[in-house]
Order: structure tokens, then sequence, then C-alpha cells
């Protein structure tokens, strides 16, 4: 069973008779949004999805979490005039540009165009409306009033020793306005007395205001171990995962646990701990132009490609992703297999029918998947760089049968990707330039390998039809048939002779793609 039909058939178990289920996931919008990010986002996502097909009400709610301190200077807004806002609540920030409303809509809003873009439409409460609507005043009184208990808590779960005037409510600052600088001194007859300290922290400078407020209806913020928590009650949340930096002993998820057993005596949702996305180390951040944001990766793969990838692992395994090696053509092929197993017609086994599955959840609509020819990757990578080849013919080759509609779709779908690719973070065995005079490195061939392009020349000469399984069993005979040869300097031998370099793509096919004639020449090495 795949893994998402596993974890819904357990949750279904698990609430026995309950039909309607509320999943929440939530990101703090202080900037561009990590492409990590994206994978709470289809867990939850398509965990709701899932459910709605086994007949079950689902609501999927994604917080903009547009409360919390401005923490950090997102680096495109360094030296732009954004410091004198550190620490205000994201929301009381302008926006970059006139487009959004505030600093956190701007940045929700990139992240919000890739969720829609792979198929997710998740209900958008915010944060500041859950405290400035009073949702939240509950949990600021019991913040307030059981402290010291919390603190308890912290200790034991955490061995974090919290001192006896911390507070985890944070009022905003009525002069400066801000959050991040604040502390409760004391709370009285429904009113906090506090103090904005100038060096509390180190990425915001308090104006050293002392006041008294009411903490409620928006006028506070909770801090987070007690914050989330809060959340789950405020929203009846009956599935939430997180990271795994949240789920380790003592963790953010194990407090919110705790206070929900002992002082609010509300429910713990069903949790999914899941793994990290890890990116190709510092490429991602190079001087190519595209970072780790969810919308730079959401602009390199199809929609249903980057679905894939997210569900492609289990949530306790690390999804691992670097554009500048091997991994796109990889994940295209794999897309490619799980495909071929959903439309097969014939007897599956319990692992092709979970590969099926895999493809039937990547896809966007919620129509059965449209039956169409996957040309590979890597194939039209090649193809598309060769001027004299025409895209549609040589894949029609490919298929051996007419291209429909959906054919020539997917082709154009995957051109447009792949000419990304090239542009940005393909390695240089997948730059191919087609030698159209013999290249220099044909003067580098040894004798072996002018003996091996001769023979070669000879057999080609003879075949009929002009095929790539044919080309390639052709070569490999030969290789066999000769002591002298080695794999290796053969198929370097046909690469320095078109290409001019030392590696290219499957030697038969490639051949294939060009004119009969050419090659015999060129193996000849004449003009």
């Amino acid at each position: 069973m795949f893994w998402v039909d596993e974890i819904v058939s357990d949750i279904i178990d698990k609430y026995a008779g309950k039909d309607e289920f509320i999943i929440r996931d939530e990101k703090t919008l202080s900037g561009r949004v990590h492409i990590g990010s994206l994978r709470g986002v289809v867990i939850h996502g398509i965990i709701a999805q899932v459910l709605k097909e086994r007949g079950k009400k689902a609501r999927f709610l994604f917080e903009f979490n547009d409360y919390d301190p401005m923490d950090g200077m997102p680096k495109e807004l360094e030296g732009k005039g954004f410091d004198k806002y550190m620490g205000m609540p994201l929301c009381n920030i302008p926006a970059p540009n006139d487009r959004a409303s505030n600093f956190a809509e701007y940045y929700g809003e990139e992240f919000l165009s890739v969720i829609n873009e792979i198929g997710f439409y998740p209900e958008l409460p915010r944060a500041s409306e859950a405290y400035k609507t009073g949702k939240m005043n509950h949990w600021i009184e019991l913040a307030l009033t059981r402290n010291r208990e919390i603190r308890e808590i912290y200790k034991r779960i955490s061995g974090s020793e919290k001192e006896e005037h911390w507070s985890p409510v944070q009022v905003i600052c009525e002069k400066c306005g801000k959050v991040g600088s604040t502390d409760v001194l004391s709370y009285d007859a429904g009113k906090v007395k506090y103090v904005c300290k100038k060096d509390k922290v180190t990425w915001a400078k308090g104006c050293e205001y002392e006041g008294e407020i009411s903490p409620f209806n928006g006028n506070a913020e909770l801090t987070w171990k007690i914050e989330w928590p809060a959340k789950w009650d405020c929203y009846h949340v009956t599935i939430e995962g997180a990271g795994k930096d949240h789920t380790a002993a003592g963790g953010s998820h194990n407090i919110g646990a705790t206070i929900c057993e002992e002082i609010s005596k509300t429910n713990v949702p069903y949790y999914i701990p899941y793994e990290h996305l890890l990116l190709g180390g510092k490429k991602m951040s190079s001087s190519k132009g595209i970072g780790a944001a969810a919308r730079d990766m959401a602009d390199l793969l199809p929609p249903e490609i980057l679905r894939f990838l997210m569900l492609s692992k289990k949530p306790n395994q690390t999804i691992e992703f670097d554009p500048e090696g091997d991994t796109i053509p990889r994940l295209f092929d794999q897309h490619d297999e799980a495909a071929k197993w959903y439309f097969f017609k014939g007897e599956k086994d319990t692992m092709q029918t979970d590969v099926g599955r895999l493809f039937e959840l990547s896809q966007i609509t919620d129509r059965k998947p449209q039956e169409r020819f996957f040309p590979r990757f890597s194939q039209l990578v090649f193809i598309m760089q060769i001027p004299r080849l025409n895209v549609y013919t040589e894949v029609e080759k490919m298929k051996e049968a007419k291209l429909t509609k959906a054919d020539r779709e997917e082709i154009d779908l995957r051109l447009k990707y792949a000419k990304k690719w090239l542009e940005t973070y393909a390695p240089d065995k997948y730059r191919y330039n087609l030698q159209e005079t013999l290249p220099e490195e044909a003067g580098k061939l040894s004798e072996n390998q002018k003996e091996f392009t001769r023979l070669l020349a000879e057999k080609l000469e003879k075949i009929d039809p002009w095929e790539g399984e044919l080309i390639h069993g052709t070569i490999h005979e030969l290789v066999k048939a000769h002591e002298e040869f080695t794999p290796k300097d053969c198929f370097q031998a046909i690469y320095r002779l078109f290409l001019g370099k030392d590696f290219g793509p499957q030697a038969g096919w490639f051949l294939s793609a060009l004119e009969k004639d050419f090659v015999v020449k060129r193996l000849q090495r004449s003009e």
C-alpha cells in the first residue's frame, strides 16, 4: 500500500466514526519561502485529498504566520531601509512593492502561487486574524496565569530552565510597535505591565518604553512552544505534522503535547513527523541566479514532476535534490516508469501498484490521468541542441507511432523545462554541439579506435532499417568480436568524431537520429 494510503487508513482507524477532519500546516513569512517548506504542504495536502477520496470531509488549512517579529533581513532587502522594522510583527511591515498589502503577504503570495501550481488550494487563515479576533485570548490568559506550570514543563521535558519573571507572552510595544523586544513584568486585572528592552535580542533594538496594556485582541503574541498547541485548539486541528527538528525528545512538539495534556486539557492532533528536503549543498546559492526558494525550483520543474518528487519518499525519508547533477533527468525517468505501471493493463505486483499510485497522486487534475507518450528528458535535451534534428520527428521515431495532441503537448512542456535546465544547472556532459565538420579531437584517436570506426562504418552501411536498437547491438557485437577493442575506447571514438568530446548520449539512439550517409562518412573520417 502506498504510504499516503497507509497513513489515511491509520487516521480513519484511529478516529473511527469521525467524518470531518481539519488538516493544518503553516509558514512564517519572513522572506522568500525555501523549497523545503513545500514538503509539509504536499504531505498535508495529499492526506486531505486522499481522505476526500475515501468519502471523508477534509479541510486543509495553510496558515500565513504573519504575526511573528521580523528577526532576520532577507538578502534581497539588505540596504533598502527595512532595518527600522526589525522586531515588528510581519503583518505591520510594508511590502517591498506596492502590489501586496504587507511584508508577509508579499512573500506569502509568491509561495502560494507554487502551492496552487502543484494542485493544492488550502484555506488561508492568518495568524494576525486569530489574535485580533480574540481566538487566542483564552490561551494568552492561560499562559499568563499558569506561567509557573509552563516553566516546569519546559524544565521537565527539555531541560530548559526559565527565570521566574519569564513569560510566554510578548506584548506589541505601544510606542515603537515592536514585539520581539518586550518583556511582560506582571499581569493583574486583565492588564500586563511590560518594558520594551533596548538589548533583549541582537536583531532588534527596543525603545525602553514601559507601559500597561490589555494583552488581548491582538496586543500580544505567544512564544512558539505554547502558540503551537494554542493553534491546534483554536482551529480544532485533527491532523498536523512537522519537520524532524520539532520532533526530537524535548522538542517543541513534545512540550506542546504536554501542555495540552496537563494544562489546557485539549486534544493533540494526529502527528506526522517528516524529514527535510536536502538540496545540493551550497550550489543552490550559486551565481547562476537561482536559489533555494520554492518559486525558483517550481520554475525549473513541471508541476507534476515537482509534486512527484515531493511524494516519492515516505515522510520519514529524506529527499535529496541536486539540480546540477543527474537528479533532474533521473527524476523524469522515474516519473515515466511510474506512468508505465499506472497505464499497464496486465497483472502488477504490490511494488508496481504502489509506483503507479505515486504517478496517479502526482497528477494535478482531479480527472483520470491521460495516457500519452513520455519522451526521455535526456534525449529531448540532446535533440533540441542539434539544429538538423526535428524534435517531433525524432520523438515519433521513439514512439514508433503517430503523435497525438497529448503527446505534442507533453513534448512542448518538456522542451520548456529542458531549455531552462540547460541555461542554468545542466552538467557539461548534457551539453552537446554536433560537429558539422571533422573536429580536432578526431586526430587524437588511437590506432585501435581508428580500426574500430572503420569496421563500424562498414557494418552500419549495411544496416536496414536505420534504428537505434539495431545500431546499438551492432556496436556491442563489434566490440565483443575484437579483444583489442574496449567499450570505453570505442564509445569515446564515436563521441570524439561527432561531438568533439569524450562522452555523449546513448550511442545507438544518438547515431540513429542522424542521417545514415553522414554517420558512415564521418566514421570513415571523410566529409
